[in-house]
This record gives C-alpha cells, structure tokens and sequence, in this order.
C-alpha cells in the first residue's frame, strides 16, 4: 500500500466513524464532532507550525485561543451604550500611558550608563507611571462596569461582521506572540515552556477579572453569526421554501434548521481549514521551511551558516499563534458566547499537543489527522466507556445468577469482582477521557513516537 493510500483510508476511517455517530447518535452530534473537529485541526496546524517546524515548546496555546475569543467580542458585538463617554476614553488614555511609562523606562536603560543615577531614574519613571496609570485607569473603568452590569458593564465592540473577527482574532494573537517572543524566546525550550505556560495563565486572568473588556467571568452571549452563509434556527423555520425542503427531506423544520446552521459553519470552517492547510505546505516545501527545519534540526549549525535563529524563530512563533488565534475567534462564534472561565491548559493546550503528537508532528496531514482522532475519542469515550461499563455489570450479575451455592468459592469470587469492577467504572466513568488520552500518547511514543503520518 502506498503512502498516499494509507493516509486517505486514515482519513476516510474517520470520516466513517463520523457517519457511524450520526447514525447511532444522531446528525446533530456528528455534525458538532465535525465542527470541532476542524476547529481543533487549526489548532493543530498552528502548533505544528511552531513544534514540527523550529522545536519550540509552546505550552501556552490556550492563551492565543483565548485572545482569538476576545477578538470576537471586540470587533462583533454592539458597543455598550454611553460606555465610551462614561469611561472608555478614560481606559484607553490610561493604558497608553501605561505603555508609555514601559516605553520610557527601557530606553532609560539603554541610554543612561549603568548605576545609581540609571536605576534611581528607572524607578522614579515607573513609580510616578504606576500611579499616574491607576489615577486614570481605576475610575474609568469603574464608570463602564456601573452601566447596566447585569447584562452590559463593559465597552462592547465595534459591532462588525463576525467573519472580520477572525483574521483579528489572529492579529491579536499575533502581536501578544511578538511581545511574548520577544522577551521569551532566547529562553532554553523548558524555560519557554514554563514561560509560555504562565503568560497563558495571565491572559486569562485577566479576561475573568476585567469585567470592563469582556464581562469577567459573567461571559458575554448573543454573538452574532456569519450571516447569510450561517442562519438563525427561528428565522429558518418560518421561511416556507425552507420548511418545504424539510418536509422534501423527511425532517421536520426544527431538526432541518438546527442541520442547517451546524453545516453551515462546518463548509466556513472547511474553507479556512484547506486555506490555511495549503498555506502550511506551502511554506514547508519553500526554502524557508527547508530552514526552518535546519535550525530545529541543529541551532549551531544554523548559526554558522549565517542564519538568524532568534529572529526565525519569532517568525513562527508569531504565525503558529496567529492560526491558533483565528481558531478560538472560530469556537466563539460557534458557540456564540465567550466564557473565560471554560478556557482550562487540559482542553486547549494538552490536548492539542496530543493531537500532533499522535497525528505526526512535522507533518501538517498528520496534524489534521490527529485532531479529529483526538476529539473524536474525547468526546466519544465516556460514553462508550458507560456503555462497556453496563454491559460489563449485566453479563457479571447474569454470571453471578446462574452460579449455584455449590459452585467453586474461585468461581463466586470472580463473579463478585467482576461485579464490583463494573459498578466501580460506571463510577467513574468521567474519568476515561483522562486515562484514554494519556493510553493513547504512551502507546504512541512507544511504538510509533513519529505519529499516524509521520514527517517525510
């Protein structure tokens, strides 16, 4: 079988098991494991572009998908009446300020000669800054909370079509990715690692605790859909040559209309996940992917040759994140609400590292195939693993039934561990999402730690 044969009977086994879902579970299902599953395969490919590409161990994945959500929020919902006049401009005046007090201490640094008078000046810009920054900041935005905080209490956004909030979900994942390379990049990869990791934590932090941007943890719902393409559900089931096709199909116009809008983010979702895929083999089959893959493969040998490593490595960097900023403005528009409190490292940053890992890292198909394999078994998982658990519990007490009182002591112990196995799963049948993902990597870095495709 060649290689090309392999990788499509690879995908097509999943797209049968998709198919299978929505026979046995229903199209509602299958579709939203679709829909996430292509999300989830951009993430991928931005993580492969910064680990598969240059090495870079970036642990903090989940902080780039949360800026892609605040973008949404940002550039797509309806600005908060009286918010900007109340304290609006007051916030943004103090955070210029802000970044004018860090502006002026750095080039203190670089254009004072080291000692005291250098450090007493750094301090007193950032003292007199700090205070200056809170004097403004502070009243301003407890100006926007005051508005109407049940359901408002922050600025709103620019109220733009949603699908201009994707490639702003990805600039602003970008540029928190060159401030973060810029400082963290010359880390060694466990450093960065941990650095990544903790800069992550921090986004989210802040997007749980400032109301004024975001709502905290109050969450902001009623994002808007990439209308025409992705419909609303009421306005379709009152369109009569809607309800006509419906009835045409054999559905009735609740189903067909919940069918519709899920397909319709599944064909956007598949546009951007082949434009962005043909973008990534573009550049990996380009001289600057051939260097990239040198400067992975060995730094100083790299160097020697010339090539600026920190520099490239910031490239990518900042374009691993930008993908994965585009894909969490793409899982708040489809979820239609943004919810800080939802973003945990286990879900978007573990998992997708799994997901290139068994998918095949270097290998842009291979990431793809590994998320929708991943979340397939994520999602699917517990309850087959509820299902396994009752089979188990009604063939151990049949077992157990049928068993007379002169049967062996050997034969009524099995029967009563077997019983009490299958009660202890069903349980903890919550927990086989963790334990299967963890199976699956070590199984996979034992026996085929180059992945489902790997890298040529």
């Amino acid at each position: 079988m060649s290689e090309t044969t392999k990788n499509a009977f690879l995908f097509a086994i999943v797209g049968a098991l998709i198919l299978v879902t929505g026979v046995l579970q229903g199209w509602n299902a299958a579709i939203l494991i679709l829909n996430m599953g292509l999300i989830s395969a951009i993430m991928s490919i931005g993580v492969n572009l910064q680990w598969g590409f240059a090495g870079l161990f970036n642990v903090g994945v989940m902080g780039f998908v949360a800026l892609g959500g605040l973008a949404v929020v940002l550039v797509s919902t309806p600005p908060t009446p009286g918010a900007w006049a109340a304290g609006g401009y007051g916030v943004v005046l103090s955070l210029l300020l802000g970044a004018a007090t860090v502006v002026a201490a750095v080039m203190i640094a670089k254009k004072v000669p080291k000692g005291r008078a250098q450090t007493l000046s750094i301090i007193g810009v950032l003292v007199v800054g700090f205070f200056v920054y809170r004097a403004i900041f502070d009243p301003s935005i407890a100006a926007v909370e005051a508005i109407n905080p049940a359901v408002e209490g922050n600025l709103g956004g620019m109220n733009l079509p949603v699908l201009f909030a994707w490639p702003a979900g990805g600039l602003l994942a970008a540029g928190a990715a060159w401030l973060i390379g810029k400082t963290a990049l010359g880390l060694r990869s466990d450093y960065l690692a941990i650095a990544t990791l903790g800069i992550a934590e921090i986004i989210i932090a802040v997007l749980k605790n400032e109301d004024w941007l975001a709502r905290g943890v109050k969450n902001v719902y009623g994002i808007p859909r990439p209308t025409p393409i992705v419909g609303y559900e009421v306005d379709l089931q009152q369109d009569p040559d809607f309800i006509a096709r419906a009835e045409w199909l054999g559905l009735d116009p609740v189903t067909a209309s919940t069918l519709s809008v899920k397909l319709g983010y599944s064909l956007l979702f598949a546009v951007i996940l082949v434009i962005l895929l043909w973008m990534a083999q573009m550049a990996l089959r380009s001289p600057w992917g051939r260097m990239m893959r040198a400067i992975r493969d060995n730094e100083v040998a790299a160097e020697a040759m010339g090539k600026d490593v920190t520099r490239r490595h910031l490239q990518i960097f900042v374009l691993g994140s930008a993908i994965c900023g585009i894909a969490g403005a793409m899982m708040t528009t489809l979820d239609g609400q943004l919810t800080p409190g939802a973003y945990q490292p286990l879900r978007f940053t573990f998992l997708v590292w799994v997901m290139v890992i068994v998918g095949g890292s270097g290998n842009n198909f291979g990431a793809v195939l590994g998320a929708f394999v991943i979340w397939f078994l994520w999602v699917q998982v517990e309850p087959m693993g509820a299902y396994a658990a009752t089979l188990m519990q009604n063939g151990s007490a049949s077992l157990q039934a049928s068993l007379s009182e002169n049967s062996s002591g050997l034969l009524q112990s099995i029967a009563s561990g077997l019983v009490l196995m299958s009660d202890h799963i069903q349980a903890n049948v919550q927990h086989m999402r963790m334990l299967t993902m963890g199976l699956i990597l070590l199984i996979v870095l034992r026996f085929n730690p180059k992945g489902l495709i790997p890298e040529k």
